[in-house]
């Protein structure tokens, strides 16, 4: 079964998810749409295997926990971190 970008971010805002993703979209969508939820974490690093993120995935968590429970973008890549609250501004 598959699931649209936006089926799936209305299934994590329903039911208390965070999305985890390599893919951009989600992060346009949360853009777009100004939704105040659900947070989103988005990887933007070439090596996505579990060895190489979960270093910087459990730092991210940690670091960030209020306001993934509040609505949030995260950005993770091999040198920074960045967390945006939601709804994201222009």
């Amino acid at each position: 079964m598959s699931a649209t970008d936006e089926e799936i971010m209305r299934w994590a805002r329903e039911n208390g998810y965070v999305v985890f993703t390599h893919d951009l979209n989600f992060g346009a969508i949360l853009a777009a749409t100004r939704a105040q939820s659900p947070s989103v974490i988005q990887v933007r690093t070439q090596d996505v295997t579990p060895d190489a993120l979960q270093d910087l995935l459990f730092a991210a968590i940690r670091q960030h926990q209020t306001i993934l429970e509040t609505g949030a973008l995260i950005i993770i890549d091999e040198h920074k971190l960045r967390a945006r609250i939601l709804p994201l501004q222009s």
